[in-house]
């Protein structure tokens, strides 16, 4: 028997990588009521999935996954751009900032699979099955006898053991908090691992744990696994990769002895024989190749060119297929978000007024084609956003030893961005931000705003010419209220790691939200994570009552408890204005070469729709 014994920490919480996030089940909680699956969890006999509430969707007998098609051509070639660079092959570690896209599923695995169909599932994978407590205070996890590395050697409990121990003392922060949870890790045989949680107080750990990639033990170099690497990496996936080209050119080949394509999981999906990923560090020159037909697939992220770039022989011949997709994830929040470790940024008053002087309207009709929807919530077109509904009497009572936490008009669900007069130039706006600044103790020292004779200027960090635009009007807007805001564009790789390090003083984020919003949360908004280095904490917030809401959401059981810990979790993070907020699409804009194919059923709750590598789709014509 293999066994690790495990101090659990203080802090008792997890987090897991930011690719991942999901938890709870906001929208479609089955009944709380008993289940056949349930009553296996209880009576801690192996069930073929688990799900954050009730039970899974599929059987025990099911096939493969909704949006899967078994019956999908396999062989071809896919060729998929990418913007930005990559200096890294180890998606794992503190330095997988600029690591490159498309490792995680095609080279490395997880314990179990996500189902993207429900809000937060797993089904078998390298674990077959999964035993837990109704409790969940104890999780065993049974491997499955064929998982095999690319090069042969079996998937075996000693490697489940060696990526927990490597990735708790090397891992990102999210993975070595999430496992410094579990109190004692054991292998009763080659394929057991069993995991006793007890004491960590955090439903969603279980799915956390199934979660974790599965390395080799006898092919990781531990001793430089915290350095970026561009050694080819060796995982259980169904692709190896064949080259990679710093920052340019990442070839992925399907591995002919894949062990899992009969695995219902994995059936229908990772179609392609080759898989061409080539990097581009201007949207301009990556939107050309696929013009040219060099790429086979885009996602569009440019609400102009969608409604105007489009006009081009492939497209009107019909090589080239434009779509619109819809899913029922919740809209997430992206903006420019203030990093509160700044001085300058104290002043919730001056962080508000700031916000006045974003002009969506005059953005979204010049430069946006009038297609974008102002974002008002964290959770946007979704059962989970508090803005128009007033807090009820369950949200107010969670709410309650925080007082004055949520303001008033966001407490009655009336809060909205603001908005302006569409001309780029609103006096009005402008006046009243200069009223609330006036209101804090800020002049107006001829044309620069000050307190206490200090000007108010910082500096906006961006990455690429289209965030720069954005910038450049929001700096120019602030120059009417006497803001000096200059715009730096960096490169990726230092805009990452000045992101890591926190040294900016506003830049873009985006807040990617889920059906299933929970342990996440803590490394984008919990206290501690405010001065963990390369945490998503970009604003820097440390308040007692996001933790608690934090806590209250992941300790929920019911939907309706569940919901209003995350309307008030909202609330909150509204009324602290810790971010500017932009815009979202109603829906996902994609283009693709007419020979490449996806099944009619589109995931549920993918954020976004598709992965980088097209996981369900397939070549017509291989």
């Amino acid at each position: 028997m293999i066994r690790r014994f495990i101090r659990a920490p203080a802090r008792r919480f997890a987090i897991i990588l930011i690719a991942a996030l999901a938890s709870l089940s906001p929208f479609y909680s089955r009944a709380e009521a008993p289940s056949i699956h349930s009553r296996q969890i209880e009576a801690q006999e192996p069930t073929h999935g688990v799900a954050m509430h009730g039970a899974p969707a599929l059987p025990p007998d099911f096939d493969h996954f909704p949006y899967a098609n078994p019956a999908a051509k396999k062989g071809g070639r896919l060729r998929v751009g990418l913007a930005g660079t990559f200096d890294s092959l180890n998606p794992f570690n503190l330095k997988a900032g600029s690591t490159a896209q498309g490792l995680v599923g095609n080279v490395f695995q997880t314990l179990m699979a996500r189902s993207l169909d429900e809000p937060f599932t797993f089904y078998g994978l390298i674990a077959k099955s999964i035993d837990i407590d109704s409790g969940r205070t104890h999780v065993t996890f049974h491997l499955d006898p064929r998982a095999r590395f690319s090069d042969g050697a079996p998937v075996t409990a000693a490697d489940v053991l060696f990526t927990f121990d490597l990735l708790k003392t090397k891992g990102r922060p999210q993975q070595r908090v999430a496992y410094s949870l579990v109190k004692s890790i054991d292998a009763p045989d080659e394929l057991t691992v069993r995991y006793d949680i007890s004491g960590a107080g955090d439903r969603e750990l279980p799915l956390i744990l199934a979660l974790m990639p599965v390395l080799p033990k006898h092919a990781t170099d531990t001793a430089h696994f915290q350095d970026a690497t561009l050694a080819k990496p060796l995982g259980s996936g169904p692709y190896v990769v064949t080259e990679a080209k710093p920052g340019t050119r990442l070839v992925l080949e399907r591995n002919p002895n894949y062990w899992g394509n009969d695995v219902p999981s994995q059936r229908g999906l990772y179609n392609f024989d080759q898989i061409e990923i080539e990097y581009f560090r201007d949207g301009n020159a990556l939107f050309e190749a696929f013009k040219a037909g060099l790429i086979d697939y885009r996602e569009e992220t440019s609400p102009t060119r969608w409604a105007d770039g489009y006009d081009f022989p492939a497209a009107r011949e019909g090589r080239i297929v434009r779509e619109e997709l819809h899913n029922d994830s919740p809209k997430g929040m992206e903006g420019f978000a203030f990093n509160l470790r700044r001085p300058v940024f104290q002043d919730i008053r001056l962080r508000e007024a700031l916000g006045m002087m974003f002009d969506f309207e005059w953005i979204n009709a010049n430069l946006f084609s009038g297609l974008y929807t102002r974002t008002k919530s964290f959770f946007d077109q979704s059962e989970l956003a508090s803005s128009g509904r007033p807090a009820s009497a369950a949200e107010r009572a969670l709410l309650s030893p925080f007082p004055g936490v949520v303001r008033e008009d966001i407490m009655e669900g009336r809060w909205r961005p603001p908005v302006n007069d569409g001309t780029g130039r609103d006096r009005e706006m402008a006046k009243k931000a200069l009223t609330l600044l006036e209101d804090a103790g800020y002049r107006l020292d001829g044309d620069a705003l000050k307190k206490d004779g200090v000007p108010v200027a910082f500096e906006i960090m961006v990455k690429d010419r289209s965030e720069e635009r954005l910038a450049l009007n929001y700096s120019d807007s602030l120059k009417r209220i006497g803001v000096t805001a200059s715009v730096r564009l960096v490169d990726e790789v230092q805009y990452q790691r000045r992101r890591q390090k926190f040294d900016f003083d506003m830049m873009p984020g985006q807040w990617i939200a889920s059906a299933s919003p929970g342990n996440e949360q803590r490394m984008r908004w919990g206290s501690a994570s405010a001065t963990q280095e390369a945490s998503f904490n970009l604003a820097g917030a440390a308040s007692p009552a996001i933790d608690a809401m934090i806590a209250a959401l992941l300790s929920a059981k019911s939907h309706g408890d569940f919901v209003t810990a995350v309307r008030a979790f909202d609330r909150v993070l509204l009324s602290g204005f810790y971010i500017v907020p932009f815009y979202h699409a109603p829906n996902q804009w994609i283009a693709h070469s007419s020979d490449l194919k996806r099944p009619e059923h589109l995931p549920r709750y993918a954020t976004p729709i598709f992965g980088p590598t097209l996981d369900s789709w397939w070549k017509d014509a291989p």
